[in-house]
């Protein structure tokens, strides 16, 4: 008999395709979701629940407790918190916590793997090089948001040198894809699209982007393949803002925005978001730093997932009509409700 396999925040985007990847392998899945969590993208399937957050460390050693491999799928992405404290919090306070108990079950030698879910924004990236894996990201020019996501990327792999948890770390790019249900800010910008409601396009914005079930299967193989230690760029390709909308506006029958915003009008709404967020006390999403975050692009090398994981993912354009084809599916779903309602 297999041991279970469990999926920390096993609801959220990428967690919840890990989650079916594992389901559709054969695999005993448990996963931990907070209470009242949105669970869509999970409730067809036949898997283990434990309910409570990771600050829960009962319910962590609990649910971890003769799991051989452990997914780590939560983050607070909310780049554009005026106070970043809940950042710290979730994405390296509750991390450590869970990092004891992993500690713990590795020396038990119970707990063969732990694949930590990293952001691509940890590699240090300049524009006019290919990044990979051993370029260090600048850390005194770091928004608030990727400075928590480096940290947490930093307590993994020291976990892993000191402590003895097997970890690897995802450095994983933008992920587009179908059961985005929570929308994610790439789902949102595939929606406005489908749902008429974007009113522009960003000009000169582009993204490394990979395929939501692709970058799960990197997650999978790491946890069979991957090598303690070691961090994995997961990403297919950078992809500008406008093809992102003509494709998802094409996929779903609809007409794309004509207007764009060039660059330095972008850099003057992100200082107007600022000036709005300080003076009223209040979270704007689109603030100096998150256009600086979006600017701050150069492309990556994955040939070391390539070549390590066997990972090769299909073109992220297949998964930005899926994520079309989704909210052109709910959209059709509400229009329906309120025919009939």
């Amino acid at each position: 008999m297999t041991a279970p396999t469990l999926v920390i925040g096993g609801n959220g985007f990428l967690g919840s395709h890990v989650v079916r990847q594992l389901v559709a392998d054969g695999a005993d899945v448990r996963v931990t979701v907070r209470a009242g969590a949105n669970t869509a993208g999970i409730d067809d399937l036949e898997l283990t629940r434990f309910v409570g957050d990771i600050f829960d460390l009962d319910l962590i050693r609990e649910a971890m407790t003769g799991c051989e491999v452990v997914y780590y799928c939560v983050v607070d992405a909310r780049a554009w918190l005026r106070d970043p404290s809940p950042l710290f919090r979730t994405n390296v306070d509750g991390l450590r916590g869970v990092l004891e108990v992993a500690a713990e079950l590795a020396a038990a030698g119970t707990l063969k793997m732990f694949v930590f879910t990293s952001s691509y924004s940890t590699v240090g990236r300049k524009k006019g090089r290919v990044a990979t894996e051993d370029d260090v990201v600048d850390r005194s020019k770091l928004t608030a948001y990727v400075r928590s996501r480096v940290q947490a990327e930093d307590l993994v792999l020291r976990y892993a040198r000191e402590r003895g948890v097997p970890a690897v770390a995802m450095c994983v790019s933008t992920t587009y894809g179908a059961r985005d249900h929570g929308m994610t800010p790439q789902g949102a910008l595939v929606a406005g699209t489908v749902f008429g409601k974007l009113p522009f396009v960003l000009d000169k914005i582009a993204l490394e982007a990979v395929g939501v079930e692709d970058a799960a299967r990197a997650m999978v193989a790491a946890g069979e393949r991957g090598r303690v230690g070691q961090r994995y760029l997961i990403s297919e390709k950078m992809i500008t803002n406008r093809e992102v909308i003509r494709i998802a506006a094409e996929e779903s029958g609809v007409a794309p925005p004509r207007r764009s915003v060039p660059v330095p009008l972008l850099y003057a709404m992100g200082a107007l978001g600022s000036v709005r967020a300080r003076l009223t006390g209040t979270d704007q999403q689109l603030t100096l730093e998150s256009v600086r975050l979006m600017r701050a692009e150069a492309p990556v090398d994955c040939t070391k997932a390539r070549r390590e994981l066997d990972w090769t993912p299909r073109p992220v354009e297949e998964s930005i009509r899926a994520a079309a084809r989704f909210w052109s599916d709910m959209r059709s779903a509400r229009r329906k409700a309120r025919a009939e309602g």
